[in-house]
């Protein structure tokens, strides 16, 4: 489960196209009311959150909130339609390489998005061990099975339970796992090696 810092952080960052689903009174109608600062460089608010989330976890010396801050990284974003694949940050890099190596899951429909995904896990794994987490954690990262293209409703194969404090996905066992356990624990095993890798260079997710 998250640290209650990190999801707190990003539940106030979170783009406002997912407001209307979370569990918070507020005065309605107002999410649109300044539009033109809403919208600007929502394909790197994501990462923009969990760079932030995992610069205050480092500081304070939680290893959770840095592991719960970069599953938060690769988790896929809302689009416009199932089979829809989310835009890439392209504009900013993260100051911690930890995240700036991440991409978010794709909408399973999407174009290779099982290579993706795997891709996606697996890096997060190694990321999770090297600062001191459970690699297998990075399973949690997943996302549901891959819904019809041709449902115009946008739905898929979701679930949306505001009252679930563990989250729907987990206890209606609808997660799909990207990857094997051994996968995992491969792809942790050279975590040594990652963040000296990257330290120098800025990868854009």
């Amino acid at each position: 489960m998250f640290s209650f810092k990190t999801v707190t952080l990003a539940l106030l960052c979170t783009s406002s196209s997912l407001a209307p689903s979370l569990p918070i009174r507020r005065e309605l109608p107002q999410e649109h009311s300044h539009q033109q600062i809403i919208t600007s460089d929502t394909d790197c608010l994501q990462q923009a959150t969990a760079d932030q989330a995992f610069t205050n976890a480092k500081a304070a010396g939680d290893v959770q909130g840095q592991v719960d801050a970069l599953i938060y990284r690769a988790l896929e974003r809302n689009t416009h339609g199932v089979g829809v694949a989310s835009n890439a940050c392209t504009s900013i890099t993260a100051v911690n390489p930890e995240i700036a190596v991440l991409s978010q899951h794709q909408d399973p429909a999407s174009p290779n998005a099982a290579a993706l995904n795997k891709a996606i896990v697996l890096k997060l794994a190694a990321q999770i061990a090297a600062v001191g987490g459970n690699p297998q954690d990075a399973l949690k990262s997943g996302t549901f099975t891959l819904g019809n293209t041709s449902d115009k409703s946008g739905k898929g194969n979701t679930c949306d339970d505001h009252s679930n404090p563990v989250g729907c996905i987990f206890t209606q066992n609808l997660l799909v796992d990207d990857a094997t356990a051994d996968e995992i624990n491969e792809a942790a095993s050279g975590s040594s090696g990652v963040l000296s890798a990257h330290s120098t260079t800025s990868v854009s997710s």
